[in-house]
């Protein structure tokens, strides 16, 4: 699995912040932790979470939150030129999401991209 040369800002669309980095960090490590648990993670070219640079409505315990938005994304490819996303089954992607909405402060929300490279590209930035 590569890791960017600009390191993790280029997962963190906007402003970068100690506190941006280290949801990142954790969102990110809940996400391989699970593809590792599950089998998954060595059928994977790169795999990543990322902090996207907006705030979403949610409901934690009996109140009403505001609070970041964390993107998974998990590609195979052959040379980072072109690259698909891979098909992750429900439970793993449920599992990720779970333990990233509980245990990682600030997150309400996670979604998974599907996107292709071209036209999209394998980092956010």
């Amino acid at each position: 699995h590569p890791f960017p040369g600009p390191g993790l800002a280029v997962r963190i669309p906007g402003e970068i912040t100690p506190e941006r980095v280290h949801i990142t960090q954790q969102a990110d490590a809940i996400f391989i932790g699970e593809l590792r648990r599950s089998g998954w993670y060595e059928q994977t070219w790169q795999a990543y979470a990322a902090l996207l640079p907006v705030k979403t409505v949610g409901v934690k315990g009996d109140e009403r939150s505001y609070e970041q938005a964390i993107s998974l994304r998990a590609v195979i490819s052959e040379d980072a030129m072109t690259a698909d996303w891979v098909e992750l089954p429900y439970s793993v992607l449920r599992n990720a999401s779970n333990q990233i909405l509980n245990r990682v402060k600030g997150v309400n929300r996670v979604l998974y991209d599907i996107s292709t490279k071209p036209p999209a590209s394998i980092e956010w930035e």
